[in-house]
């Protein structure tokens, strides 16, 4: 009787992995390229930034801005010694060079924070599938 128990529970175990464990680690591998995306956006605004604060005179910037679905035009800004910065929930903050890179320093830090934690937990999800499998695998 116990050996034929053993290939039903074998099959909920796979179901378990496949249904839960393996959604769990997409969900929270998702989450973290989103995180590894806007990570890379600020890196990108700061190094701009960067670069403006170097120029000798009042900052000026050639840029393409975005109208709406894809469509472009040629922008110059004549004083970049303000930008806005979104902060998120679709705010901006209008910012000094100095204060933009500061945020964008305390940005990238909570950022990293919340990455290393999506790593751990995608570290702990595929380890439970390695456990399950094994178990499964033993039966």
């Amino acid at each position: 009787m116990v050996s034929q128990d053993i290939p039903e529970k074998v099959l909920r175990y796979e179901k378990f992995v496949n249904e839960t464990l393996k959604e769990d680690l997409r969900k929270v591998l998702d989450q973290r390229d989103e995180v590894y995306s806007d990570l890379s956006e600020l890196l990108q605004l700061k190094n701009v930034i960067e670069r403006l604060q170097e120029s000798q005179e009042k900052p000026s910037l050639k840029t393409k801005v975005d109208l709406g679905c894809n469509f472009y035009v040629q922008a110059k800004v004549n004083d970049a010694s303000m930008i806005f910065v979104s902060i998120g929930f679709g705010f901006f903050v209008e910012f000094t060079l100095t204060e933009a890179l500061r945020f964008i320093g305390k940005k990238t830090d909570h950022l990293t924070r919340i990455s290393d934690s999506l790593t751990h937990d995608a570290s702990r999800i595929k380890a439970h599938i390695k456990l399950v499998l094994e178990v499964s695998r033993i039966l």
